[in-house]
């Protein structure tokens, strides 16, 4: 997705917008070549727009009416799309279904970061399902969307251990501190040509990516 320029972000979000922050600041940084123009929220108020006002990017809310306004919402976002001049879409914890059009106008140009070691606990609450099920390791997955949920393929996952004094609280942050590692340096890679999405799959460095690379991560329950 090399353009000869920095890649220009639209960033889409639904709260407190962590993810969104830690690209910006990667993007300011000079430590990925991209760089956010649109920062948008389906909810007016939510702390991640005071975040991105902040950090001087521009925000936009579009306002969600419901599964049946989609339609209404989808045009609203694409004209927002175009005045950016969006070469990516990042989904930073937007919690609304975008329609399978939409998506499928778009394959390629569209990343998401999923808190779990997909395809396992697609959806929502995954530290809670994880630690109901006594599982040993968690994660994020990056991953290019496709109109199945929580379903594209995966680039890139970070790992750490389920420790046995965990809450739900203190496993959500420790797996939020590598998605602020991990999303960025995806990013990075499409912004400078390594990644790119080819007929219906991702290659990196000129060759498929047949599956998602895994980065063990040694997070302690402080960070």
């Amino acid at each position: 997705m090399s353009t000869g320029r920095p890649l220009q972000l639209a960033v889409l979000i639904s709260g407190r917008g962590s993810n969104m922050a830690a690209i910006a600041r990667a993007c300011a940084a000079g430590e990925i070549d991209a760089r956010v123009r649109l920062v948008i929220s389906e909810r007016a108020g939510v702390a991640g727009l005071d975040t991105a006002r902040a950090l001087g990017l521009e925000t936009r809310t579009i306002a969600w009416s419901g599964a049946t306004e989609r339609l209404r919402f989808e045009r609203a976002l694409e004209r927002a799309l175009a005045d950016a001049r969006a070469d990516l879409i990042v989904l930073a914890g937007f919690m609304r279904i975008l329609s399978q059009e939409f998506v499928e106008a778009r394959i390629g140009r569209i990343l998401n970061i999923h808190p779990s070691l997909l395809p396992l606990y697609r959806g929502l609450h995954t530290h809670r399902r994880v630690l109901a099920a006594g599982e040993r390791v968690h994660g994020a997955s990056v991953h290019f969307v496709t109109a199945e949920l929580d379903g594209g393929p995966v680039i890139l996952q970070s790992r750490v251990a389920v420790l046995p004094d965990d809450t739900e609280a203190t496993l959500s942050a420790r797996v939020q501190t590598t998605e602020h590692i991990i999303y960025p340096r995806v990013i990075g890679w499409l912004a400078d040509g390594r990644l790119a999405w080819r007929g219906e799959r991702p290659w990196l460095d000129g060759k498929p990516l047949a599956v998602p690379l895994v980065e063990d991560f040694d997070v302690s329950r402080e960070s």
